[in-house]
């Protein structure tokens, strides 16, 4: 029967005059609206409900985002066994330097009309963390793991009248090793149905037969309704609006919760891949209600010893990166907006797969990544039993684990752009004797419930889990770095393909160059920042080269998932010690402001196949370093380029070849200095990867590099010129992200520069940059993208890091004129309608 509710959202408590109103419209069998924008928060130290200091905020919210950075916010004195450190020191940053932890309090009230649904599920999509909720006071249920998504059945507490929904969070100190927000910072959704329902992630679609000319599809659904009685139940699969196939029939309930398994057959399916990224809806009718829908893919996957991994019968490897969970200066607070740039920006530089690391997605980036394009490997836990931080997981690993990981694999096992999953992150148990046992349990949780992928976990402890049975337990054997060691773990684990679970964690700040260029670990300077050159890493990582080499040179290698995409709030290695202000990342290959470092256009040169790559560092205005010795390089999909300044030819640069670099070993590295190897002890790979001048003097005027088609040609097809800069005259503001992306999402992205007379970027502009919105629009964040910036991520202010800055505008409608203005300067404006 179908019915139609009215719903009333009143975000009033005892403690706070006036309340927000919201109407939401039940017309349908399995609504999901979520409950929204107008709750009442309150945050406090202690775990006593507030009696002031209450706010209206709109969910999905992080309280944390909102504050100031303060080196006393996550001060630890810890010893990183991971990271090789023998002893404890002062760690600065580590979480972002933020105020995360504490209690936090959200309030909201419903209206149940009269004429009523009979189900309700309150549905929870994260909070962080150790979730308690309550309706009139009386405790509904908990859910401790920030990251899950949850669900209650609250049918007997949402009776006709009103009723007060109450969630209170904690978040203890030393529960996580980055930045993990705080709040309702995901969505809430209030579901309503009849009594015959189909429960939340009660459908499992698989594709056990796919031909060119048919696929079958199985549906697995279950059915909960009062036993014996009988249930009209309606399936068909729709691409876009068209009908494809259905099936129709009575069924009679075997129990209060019913399996329902039904086969179709598409004729002429078409497939599913990061390159046609197409979709199909299962439409579900139990009786007369409006469908149950769920959206699903066609594609096969295969991990095959000989071939390697095969989507849709086609060997490729994977050009993944991982992502944390942060959006920059939105916080941890979900926008498909945001994940729609980070795609964006990410499929352009040609990578197709992203791993979750180390926690599970937001639904939003599920969906988004299969609507997009983007292949996922969906990670579970940072932490098993043992212990890295002293609240972590471990705490709640024997209780909750299980449930944990059924929630995660119901949840995305019917999203095509799942094609692993990942049951940890170095934890701790790989270095014990019976760690596989854990690894085979959770393994066959996943096994259990989806049979149609394989299961991997991250492993950074080479020295013990090809021996020790803790490898050869999981799936796809994944390494953390330890690029030394691949050879080694294919010969002692036959039979296995070797996974990058996390590759390369160079670090870099986007517009900086260092001098003398050393190719060194754990380099720090004075500014607190890292080299552009990329050349740069951490002690236990290395260069995104080594890892180019070992996906090229071997079969067994079935891709990378880069550390990592974008940078994050947290983690401000190699200035984790005693190095305030640091406070975020500086392993992104794209900076937390969204602006692409060099590093970006290195991994487009050799993962984006459709374009070429053409790019040149560094920026070319160095007053002060006339006739010093200033490298050039070209990162590029072409073979060959020549390099002039100001119109003189330095000469031309060709790749090096595998052999080439196999029979040398060394090469010819001029004024490149190599320093205390660290685990990255093969520049050789350099010049199979990058083109390099790198005894060149810099001198005022222009550089320009060539780029031809192939060796040897004498024409060429494309160029990049960098020229000198002179004073700082102008602004000048830009959109970032897609304009029609931006208007489907309304969230805009806009990038301010600091420019001369000539339209020529400075690159060391520093001014501080007030921001501000007239008409439909408000400002919700401003970035640089400098990791050691004390600059608040909320505010309407921001200085310039390396002449450039971003400031993120939400709007409804898309009018609005954003203007940007610096003492001094030229302003600048933007209009959109």
């Amino acid at each position: 029967m179908k019915k139609t509710i009215l719903i009333f959202f009143a975000a009033c408590t005892t403690m706070i005059t006036g309340c927000a109103k919201q109407f939401v419209s039940f017309d349908e069998a399995y609504p999901q609206e979520q409950l929204l924008t107008n709750w009442k928060f309150a945050y406090s130290e202690t775990e006593q409900l507030p009696t002031e200091g209450w706010e209206d905020v709109e969910i999905p919210h992080d309280w944390a985002i909102f504050g100031a950075f303060d080196k006393k916010n996550d001060l630890q004195v810890v010893q990183v066994v991971q990271n090789g450190e023998t002893e404890a020191t002062e760690k600065t940053g580590r979480s972002g330097g933020l105020p995360w932890m504490g209690y936090g309090w959200y309030e909201t009230t419903l209206v149940i009309p009269e004429k009523a649904c009979e189900h309700y599920t309150l549905l929870f999509d994260g909070a962080m963390s150790n979730a308690v909720v309550s309706i009139d006071g009386e405790e509904v249920g908990r859910w401790p793991y920030g990251y899950n998504s949850f669900h209650f059945d609250v049918s007997q507490y949402l009776t006709p009248g009103t009723h007060k929904i109450t969630v209170a969070l904690q978040n203890k100190p030393e529960s996580s090793r980055w930045y993990p927000g705080a709040g309702l910072y995901r969505n809430v959704h209030l579901i309503g149905s009849s009594k015959e329902h189909i429960p939340v992630w009660g459908t499992q679609i698989t594709t056990p037969d796919v031909k060119d000319e048919e696929a079958t599809v199985r549906v697995r659904t279950h059915i909960v309704g009062q036993k014996n009685s009988v249930v009209r139940v309606r399936m068909h699969i729709k691409y876009g609006v068209d009908v494809v196939t259905e099936t129709e029939e009575e069924i009679t309930l075997a129990s209060d919760t019913t399996e329902v398994e039904r086969e179709l057959t598409v004729r002429k399916p078409k497939r599913w891949s990061p390159e046609h990224p197409h979709l199909y809806t299962l439409e579900t009718n139990i009786n007369d209600d409006k469908p149950y829908k769920q959206r699903f893919g066609i594609r096969t996957i295969e991990y095959n010893p000989e071939k390697g991994f095969l989507l849709n019968d086609s060997v490729r490897k994977f050009k993944g990166v991982c992502l944390h969970h942060d959006f920059g200066a939105l916080g941890t607070a979900v926008h498909r907006g945001a994940i729609r740039h980070q795609i964006r920006l990410l499929k352009e530089m040609g990578c197709d797969a992203i791993r979750t690391s180390h926690n599970m997605p937001a639904p939003e980036l599920v969906e988004l990544c299969d609507e997009m394009g983007m292949m996922m490997m969906v990670e579970s836990f940072d932490i098993w039993d043992l212990q890295k931080t002293q609240n972590d997981y471990h705490v709640l690993f024997e209780e909750w684990a299980e449930r944990d990981m059924e929630n995660m694999v119901k949840h995305y096992r019917n999203n095509p752009s799942v094609v692993m999953w990942s049951i940890g992150n170095e934890v701790w148990n790989q270095t014990k004797e019976d760690g596989w046992k854990t690894a085979e349990w959770l393994q066959s949780i996943c096994h259990r419930l989806d049979s149609t992928r394989p299961v991997t976990c991250g492993m950074d402890q080479a020295w013990c889990v090809f021996d020790n049975g803790f490898a050869a337990t999981l799936d796809i054997p994944g390494l953390n770095y330890r690029t030394h060691r691949y050879t080694e773990g294919h010969q002692k684990l036959p039979g296995k393909l070797i996974l990058g679970s996390e590759t390369a964690s160079t670090v870099s700040s986007r517009g900086t160059y260092k001098f003398p260029v050393i190719y060194a670990p754990d380099r720090l300077y004075e500014d607190n920042q890292s080299s552009g050159y990329d050349v740069e890493y951490c002690s236990w990582s290395g260069l995104p080269d080594q890892d180019f080499a070992l996906q090229d040179d071997y079969d067994w290698t079935i891709g990378q998932f880069v550390w990592t995409g974008i940078d994050y709030l947290g983690e401000p290695s190699p200035y984790d010690t005693d190095a305030w202000p640091s406070h975020s990342s500086y392993f992104g290959i794209i900076d937390m402001a969204m602006l692409p470092k060099d590093r970006y256009w290195l991994y487009r040169s050799q993962w984006n196949t459709e374009e070429p790559t053409a790019y040149v560092l560094p920026h070319w205005t160095w007053p002060g370093r006339e006739g010093e010795i200033t490298p050039i390089f070209a990162y590029t999909s072409y073979p060959e380029a020549e390099l002039f300044i100001n119109g003189k030819s330095e000469g031309r640069r060709h790749f090096m070849s595998r052999a080439e670099a196999d029979t040398a070993r060394t090469v010819e590295l001029g004024s490149f200095e190599v320093a205390g190897w660290g685990s990255a002890p093969r520049p050789e790979l350099l010049p199979r990867y990058r083109l390099m001048w790198l005894d060149t003097k810099y001198e005022p005027g222009e550089i320009c590099v060539k780029f031809y088609a192939h060796r040897g040609d004498k024409d060429a097809v494309d160029e990049v010129i960098r020229r000198t800069a002179g004073e700082v005259t102008k602004l000048h503001l830009e959109q970032m992200n897609d304009k029609d992306d931006a208007r489907k999402e309304g969230l805009y992205y806009f990038t301010v520069g600091a420019m001369d007379k000539d339209d020529i970027l400075c690159p060391e502009a520093d001014n501080l940059i007030n921001f501000s919105i007239r008409g439909d629009g408000k400002i919700e964040g401003v970035a640089n993208g400098n990791a050691a910036s004390l600059d608040p991520l909320k505010g309407q202010e921001m200085h310039l890091f390396k002449g450039l800055a971003t400031v993120i505008v939400s709007s409804k409608s898309g009018n609005f004129t954003l203007k940007a203005e610096s003492d001094g300067l030229k302003n600048a404006s933007i209009r959109r309608e």
